[in-house]
Order: structure tokens, then C-alpha cells, then sequence
């Protein structure tokens, strides 16, 4: 199996936020709502809670996410402001402002508006955070108890042919910036058994982990 090589926490180079702002990242980002929904049949559409959304960068999910849950509002966090930046254009171009509060800062240092929340939702944090410890404190912070727990990440794959294999396979129309970053996120991104051991050493065991795809996990469960 392949080391993990950690890369940088934040993502706040103005070409890059720009980058990952305007990209389509459709399929997977639809795939996350309809994962979000299979394994939450019980959560209605007319959900009128606040959904907690950690590492939103540009806001595409929550986005998408908002428009699954009509009755839903959304603290949307991430800690670097150029992501925010153009989340915030976005959301108001869109139309999202009213439901989407923005709040910039990093895990675990950020102060939230709720204490606690019946539903947290992330996607493509895990890997970004040099201590991956800090995103499941975090969870047992701020979930209310039943809370709705759903994150998704990259797995790392088993050798560096297949990062080559799997950035030709899903980023070769990409910008060049967007491949390299894929890659170090594959290079950077835990495996499911790392994973399962990070929610066994911090008392999560009753979420469940599964690959979901060819370089996708998902985290969930209630709590």
C-alpha cells in the first residue's frame, strides 16, 4: 500500500478557488445528495432544520444539497476566504443567500452559530486535515444526539500507477491545476481501514464506512 503524503490543509490560491469555483463537479457532487438520501430515507424533504457543512470550499454541494432540502438552511464552513469568496458570489447569484450563512475558519478553532446540530455533512475534508482526529471531535462536539452524520472523501489507492490511472480516467480534460490537485488529494486521502480505526480510537464505531466507487468512501450513520 502506498504512504500517505499529506498536502496542505487549506486551499486558498485565487487561481485555485477560481478553479475548483467554475468546475463541473456534477456527477460525484449529485452523487452525494442521492447517497445523502438513500441512506437517510427517513429525512423528508420538508427537513427544516440547519445542516452543518463542514469544508464547503466554493459551496457547490450545499448548493445542490439545498436544493434536495427546500426547508433546510445551511452553516457553511471552510477556512480559506478565496473559496469563500466565490461561494458568496455564487450563493447570491443563485439565490441562496437567504439559507447559506457563510462562516470562514478551520477546524477546531472556529466558533459556530448553534451548538449543536441534527445534521453534518462533509465532502472532501478528510484528506485535507493533518489530523484527521480533529474532524470526528468535531462531530461528537456538535451533533445533536440522532444526528444525521454524512461525509464522503477520496481513498487512497493502492500505488502510484493508479493515481496516474485514475486522474486520466476522471481529470484529463481538467485544468492542469485541477489534475496535479486530484492527484495529491489521491496521494493524501486515507484508506477505509484507516478510516475505520480513526471512528474505533474515537468511540464512533456505530458509523459505518464504504467505498462507494473506484476512489470514493462515504462516512455515515446516526449518532
Amino acid at each position: 500500500m502506498m504512504e500517505r503524503i499529506p498536502e496542505p490543509e487549506l486551499m486558498n490560491e485565487e487561481e485555485q478557488a477560481k478553479a475548483y469555483a467554475f468546475a463541473d463537479f456534477s456527477a460525484a457532487h449529485n452523487s452525494f445528495v442521492d447517497l445523502f438520501r438513500e441512506k437517510f430515507p427517513d429525512i423528508h424533504p420538508a427537513f427544516n432544520d440547519v445542516v452543518l457543512d463542514l469544508g464547503c470550499g466554493p459551496c457547490d454541494v450545499t448548493r445542490r444539497f439545498a436544493i434536495a432540502y427546500p426547508d433546510a438552511g445551511f452553516h457553511a464552513v471552510d477556512g480559506a476566504f478565496e473559496m469563500l469568496k466565490h461561494a458568496q458570489h455564487l450563493n447570491q447569484r443563485q439565490g441562496f443567500i437567504p439559507r447559506i450563512k457563510l462562516i470562514e475558519g478551520s477546524i477546531p478553532g472556529v466558533t459556530f452559530p448553534q451548538q449543536q446540530y441534527h445534521a453534518i455533512i462533509s465532502n472532501s475534508l478528510l484528506h485535507h486535515l493533518s489530523d484527521p482526529v480533529v474532524l470526528w471531535q468535531t462531530i461528537q462536539q456538535y451533533a445533536k444526539p440522532f444526528a444525521h452524520i454524512f461525509i464522503m472523501d477520496l481513498v487512497r489507492p493502492v500505488d502510484e500507477q493508479t493515481v496516474k490511472f485514475l486522474a486520466n480516467e476522471y481529470a484529463v480534460n481538467e485544468p492542469d491545476i485541477l489534475k496535479s490537485d486530484f492527484e495529491n488529494s489521491l496521494r493524501a486521502a486515507f484508506t477505509v481501514d484507516e478510516v475505520r480505526q480513526q471512528l474505533n480510537e474515537t468511540d464512533l464505531t456505530n458509523l459505518n464506512v464504504e467505498q462507494v466507487s473506484d476512489r470514493h468512501m462515504i462516512i455515515y450513520g446516526i449518532i
